[in-house]
């Protein structure tokens, strides 16, 4: 759903500009340093990047997920640090307190996140509790007048950065189902929460990745979300069907800007006298890469507007997931073979630092595998109740 349609690609072309003429530029020294340099961190600060999803009425841009996911697109035409920089405030990091806080709790954190004025994480994963998120130990017992938090994360974006860690701990040791399962808003200066050495990764320079350990800490009753124990599980699963229509749009913005580079070397890069954008294999690639991207944006559009309908999109945005994110690592698979030896050499092209960058997509918010699953028993259910995948 779109409410000014005026209004928002005018938004969105002020983030294409900003993109362009400053994220693209400073995307080496993003890599170099190892992270988004305080300067542009202000400025997206300053330009509103970190309040879209946010409710206006405590201080966001209060965006549908069709406005959000159509931003998201142009901000992740740079490089993957930018996006993550805002993405937890826009997206995972804030989610859960919107859809389920306590209009108390909401006051309290969802003006700083808006204004980026702190950082916010999701913590639900476990080393051993990764695709199977209901096996998860970490475990936050009352004990009195509040709740005594023991145990570790892992694999949480933004977590070296964060100041507020939405923390999914099971509340009853005795039930090991999901409703066991509660969450909780952890301040980062909360005595026995240490935070880990940020992760040396495969890609992704300038976006702060490590575990988060929790050694007896003491959360007051009123940090629990929503103020109800056993169903954490449940407000973890409404962020991510939200975030994972977020994540895929987030992943054609890269795909976008990697068939964007790879077709304009090839109209620029000869052999045998020709352009290689002449060669028919060459054609097959581009055409291969437009379309891919053409259906993963038509997907997650048509997905997003469902969400702001009020349908249950559970289905979709696996779907989402699923495709938009392996259609990206076929994408920048292809424009390494286009570019051809440019593109595995960092010195001579963007390309080789996105197949980096983009293999991570197809991991976090849920493999590719596990969307396989569910995409497959959620069609399984629908044939046996309808006979048919028709709507």
């Amino acid at each position: 759903m779109i409410r000014d349609a005026k209004k928002l690609e005018q938004q969105r072309m002020e983030v294409r500009d900003w993109v362009e003429r400053v994220a693209i530029p400073n995307e080496d020294r993003v890599a170099e340093l190892n992270e988004v340099p305080q300067d542009l961190v202000d400025d997206m600060q300053a330009r509103g990047y970190f309040a879209w999803a946010v409710p206006e009425e405590y201080g966001g841009l209060g965006l549908t997920t069709e406005e959000l996911v159509l931003m998201a697109f142009e901000l992740s035409y740079c490089s993957v640090a930018f996006r993550a920089r805002v993405g937890s405030n826009t997206g995972i990091g804030s989610e859960s307190l919107i859809v389920d806080g306590t209009e108390e709790q909401k006051r309290k954190y969802l003006p700083k996140l808006a204004a980026g004025e702190i950082v916010g994480c999701f913590a639900l994963t476990e080393k051993e509790a990764g695709s199977q998120a209901t096996a998860l130990t970490t475990t936050a017992i009352k004990k009195g007048n509040h709740y005594v938090m023991n145990g570790s994360k892992a694999f949480i974006t933004n977590a070296p950065i964060s100041d507020l860690f939405t923390v999914f701990a099971r509340t009853d040791p005795n039930d090991d189902s999901h409703r066991g399962i509660s969450a909780f808003l952890v301040d980062r200066d909360t005595p026995g929460l240490t935070v880990g050495e940020q992760y040396t990764m495969m890609g992704q320079s300038g976006s702060p990745v490590s575990e988060v350990h929790f050694e007896n800490c003491e959360i007051s009753p009123d940090r629990l979300l929503g103020g109800e124990e056993g169903v954490g599980f449940k407000t973890a699963m409404k962020a991510l069907n939200k975030q994972r229509i977020h994540l895929s749009a987030l992943s054609t913005g890269p795909a976008m800007r990697m068939l964007d580079d790879a077709a304009k070397y090839s109209m620029e890069r000869k052999q045998f006298g020709n352009p290689i954008s002449d060669f028919q294999l060459i054609q097959a690639m581009i055409a291969d890469s437009h379309v891919d991207v053409t259906a993963a944006r038509t997907l997650i559009l048509d997905t997003a507007r469902k969400r702001d309908e009020g349908v249950d999109i559970t289905l979709e945005a696996s779907m989402c997931k699923y495709f938009a994110t392996e259609m990206c690592g076929r994408i920048a698979d292809r424009a390494v073979q286009i570019f051809g030896g440019s593109g595995y050499v960092a010195d001579y092209s963007s390309i080789e630092r996105f197949y980096r960058d983009v293999r991570l997509f197809r991991l976090y918010e849920g493999t590719s595998q596990i969307h396989q699953l569910n995409i497959a028993g959620k069609t399984l259910n629908r044939i046996r109740k309808t006979g048919s995948v028709r709507i």
